[in-house]
């Protein structure tokens, strides 16, 4: 019987071995069982004689198993032997129930084989020299980073070592290595100089609502199952938390939970759920809940890109006029509500202005989701946020108007209710304190030649900061200094070397690039020296999914190379370091880089998530701390797909007991335990944005598609997304497109004061007349090199707000034939 699965599907035979997998991409953290088993053998269709149980011998029944040729592949450990491997979703866990993302059905296929879409990772460490890249071992690689760090700490403080780190779980993230990064940067080099992930500063996306006292992640996605109303802002959950919206959002949607609201809310008034979506263009979430709930019970309120605010105060405003506010929950467990009142004052008709929403569609949006219903209970609204609103027009305001709208209708804390971000990544988040003023715009720092070291750390600024243009500019054109000096530096030793790039930062404006990721990125045409990471099933793993979901994802497999975890990575920096100070008998600065003797990922998670506790996390036990240490690698893996939701209560009978909803006894994230609302005053859009808008014609949006994940860092190399979009295609009005004189595939130039790139123009109905929508963050044509340097009081980009100009540039017909420009939103 053949063994290949390029032309067919080997089943995995009953003893393969079986581990738990989180898929390791969006929020959302569906689960997914992974089988491993000798390439050379393959089990039977008789369900006894097959790994899944499952009768091949007849025709398997409608979604009773999700299996395709990309949920397979064939690995090689470093022994050389061959490996079988399945990935498919677990239909026992609570948050996908067997359903698969475009993302996560193809994870087998990014897995790293020889052949395989992962064959450009990172293997082994390499650094710059002579124009080229070489490999060399971690020894050296180790001594040079080590060597230059240590220069720049000695010499110039802690202030001269830069940093951007990943803040997430999942792909390059969880608990063990955020905590190792954290500890390295924060504990022993002791550096401010760190911006996080997507945003120039070390910062949260969530200050205002952690302010009153309300942490982003605060229910269960049951919740969204028995919700009266979906308020969904700034989100395309259909495309960016697929499984979320499938399986949780649809069945409330098309009503099939009404008896599961009658049974949890007896005497209430149960339906199906409405929904309304605030987002200035109509997505795919939009038009797939008119399909499922009927578009009598969906709101599309498509405002004017930029006022959110508005639309909130106006919300707010009618609220109180009408009294639906809960005026007992206002007085006994919250402040700041008459301040509120006054500052957030806008009436149905300036919101109507200010928004572009008719007063009678702001006034239904109201009435669905605070009226009283039928039966006189308060509805249960759940609000879901996310890119629109924490990219958005002043992110401290946006998020102030709106939680104190939740907060006034008690919609938190009660079952189907919450304030809730969708989020992007997993969350992963454990690290010491940060030390120092977290406003540093580390993107202007790097700009005015401040710094002289930079280690991106599963991060890509290139493609992904705001004013990208500058920004990659200047450190291309400062790490080239850096890269002249080196090519000099003939036969130089280790130690030698370590001088000439000091020399070369120091005295001559230079800067010291090391980028720490999965592949070579963008930032490999300016970096000098590159370390290959790990990911998921070639390390064990720990995060939270939105609804603060703890599981383990187990290792299966070899890494490629010498490639290694993040949190061991950050231990070899640390031990490095501290071996130099002892040898140069510096006993005070090497006990700075102690404990750092972790074998393996799971010492790293004893020493952070359980040892210190998680930041942020609500106190539970009678000392008052977090009970991070009750969660072990051994009862995770007890816990399967399905894990423990934190904080975590107790243990009993083996097992993790979590918390499913935050708030429900009324206790706030404050000092005195009150919700506090915020004064949330409209100003408009900011100076540099309104600038741009009275000089461009067209709004530039930017965001993600279903099938491309993040940066296209496994994407690029998959022949399916990139013969779909060979370059960030940009959504127009055909009556625009064609006022350019641009067809579908036409290359468009988009540019501004701030920068210019390029985009696939993509004709679509569905998009505005001088509005577009750009895909973010893509290899081929960076969207954030329009977008301008204005950040709010916590240095929070503004990545939604740009003007530009547009012009056709010419025509790839290459990609008329391969790209398919049907309208991407269900009709």
């Amino acid at each position: 019987m053949s063994t290949s699965i390029n032309e067919r599907i080997a089943l995995p035979p009953a003893n393969a071995q079986k581990t738990n997998m989180v898929c390791h991409f969006c929020i959302v953290g569906c689960g997914y069982h992974t089988y491993k088993w000798d390439a050379g053998r393959e089990g039977g269709r008789a369900p006894n004689q097959n790994a899944l149980g499952v009768d091949f011998r007849q025709q398997v029944p409608p979604m009773a198993l999700t299996m395709t040729r990309a949920m397979t592949n064939t690995i090689t450990d470093r022994s050389g032997k061959h490996w079988n491997i399945m990935i498919v979703p677990d239909k026992a866990c609570v948050v996908n129930s067997g359903l698969s993302s475009t993302r996560g059905g193809k994870m087998a296929s990014y897995m790293y084989s020889e052949d395989g879409q992962g064959r450009n990772r990172l293997k082994n460490p390499q650094v710059y020299r002579g124009g080229e890249w070489l490999d060399t071992n971690w020894q050296d690689a180790l001594a040079l980073y080590a060597g230059v760090t240590k220069k720049i700490l000695d010499a110039d403080g802690p202030n001269g070592l830069l940093y951007d780190c990943f803040d997430h779980g999942g792909a390059g993230g969880g608990f063990e290595n955020t905590w190792a990064t954290g500890k390295l940067m924060f504990s022993a080099l002791k550096t401010p100089m760190v911006r996080m992930h997507n945003r120039p500063a070390y910062n949260s996306e969530c200050h205002a609502t952690r302010d009153m006292g309300i942490g982003e992640l605060n229910n269960s996605y049951e919740d969204a199952q028995v919700a009266d109303t979906i308020f969904c802002t700034g989100a395309n959950p259909y495309e960016t938390q697929s499984n979320y919206f499938l399986n949780h959002w649809v069945p409330n949607l098309s009503g099939s939970t009404v008896d599961k609201k009658k049974k949890w809310f007896p005497g209430e008034t149960a339906t199906a759920a409405k929904v309304i979506i605030v987002d200035p263009r109509r997505t795919a979430t939009v038009a797939i809940c008119e399909q499922v709930a009927g578009k009598e019970n969906v709101i599309h309120l498509d405002i004017e890109p930029g006022t959110d605010t508005a639309l909130f105060n106006t919300l707010f405003t009618y609220v109180v006029e009408q009294g639906w506010q809960n005026k007992d929950f206002i007085a006994k467990y919250t402040k700041g509500f008459d301040d509120a009142v006054k500052t957030n004052r806008m009436t149905m008709d300036e919101g109507s202005k200010i928004t572009g929403i008719p007063v009678a569609k702001l006034r239904q949006a109201a009435e669905w989701a605070y009226k009283p219903k039928a039966s006189g209970h308060a509805p249960r609204t759940f609000h879901a946020y996310e890119k629109g609103i924490i990219w958005g027009n002043d992110n401290y305001v946006i998020q102030s108007a709106m939680v104190s709208l939740v907060i006034a209708t008690q919609n938190v804390g009660r079952r189907g209710t919450g304030v809730c971000r969708l989020g992007g990544h997993q969350e992963g988040y454990t690290r010491p304190p940060y030390p120092g003023d977290s406003k540093i715009y580390i993107d202007q720092e790097v700009i005015k030649g401040k710094g002289l070291m930079y280690t991106i750390w599963g991060a890509n600024p290139f493609q992904t900061t705001t004013n990208a243009e500058q920004h990659r500019e200047v450190l291309t054109r400062r790490a080239n200094i850096v890269r002249d000096a080196m090519t000099k530096a003939k036969g130089a030793t280790t130690e030698q070397m370590v001088d000439v790039i000091y020399d070369a930062c120091k005295n001559k404006g230079g800067m010291f690039v090391v980028a720490v990721n999965l592949y070579p990125t963008k930032l490999a045409d300016a970096a000098h020296i590159l370390l290959p990471a790990a990911h998921p099933g070639e390390i064990n793993l720990t995060s939270m999914n939105g609804e603060r979901r703890l599981r383990l994802s187990e290792k299966f497999m070899d890494a490629p190379g010498t490639a290694k975890a993040d949190c061991l990575i950050a231990a070899d920096i640390a031990n490095t370091l501290k071996a130099l100070y002892f040898k140069e008998g510096k006993a005070d600065m090497a006990k700075r880089f102690e404990g750092f003797d972790w074998k393996t990922e799971e010492d790293a998670f004893n020493d952070g998530f359980r040892r210190a506790g998680r930041p942020g996390v609500e106190p539970i036990d009678s000392q008052g701390g977090d009970t991070g240490y009750l969660a072990t690698y051994e009862l995770l893996r007890k816990a399967g797909n399905n894990g423990v939701q934190l904080p975590i209560k107790e243990v009993k009978d083996g097992k993790l007991i979590g918390t499913e909803i935050h708030y429900a006894d009324n206790k706030f994230d404050t000092k005195d335990g009150k919700a506090e609302f915020k004064p949330a005053p409209w100003n408009g859009l900011p100076a540099p944005v309104a600038g741009q808008k009275a000089k461009y014609k067209f709004w530039i949006n930017s965001g993600r598609a279903n099938e491309v994940w993040e940066t296209a860092y496994h994407n690029q190399f998959d022949p399916h997304v990139m013969s779909r979009y060979p370059m960030a295609f940009l959504e127009m009005n055909p009556a625009d497109s064609d006022t350019l004189g641009a067809k579908a595939g036409d290359i468009v130039e988009v540019f501004n004061d701030y920068g210019s790139t390029y985009a696939m123009v993509y004709p679509s109905a569905a998009i505005k007349r001088n509005q577009t929508f750009m895909l973010f963050g893509y290899p081929k044509a960076v969207s954030g090199d329009v977008t301008t340097e204005w950040v709010d009081r916590n240095v929070i980009p503004y990545y939604k707000g740009t003007w530009g100009g547009i012009r056709r540039v010419g025509t790839m017909d290459d990609y008329k034939r391969t790209v398919s420009f049907k309208e991407r939103r269900y009709a």
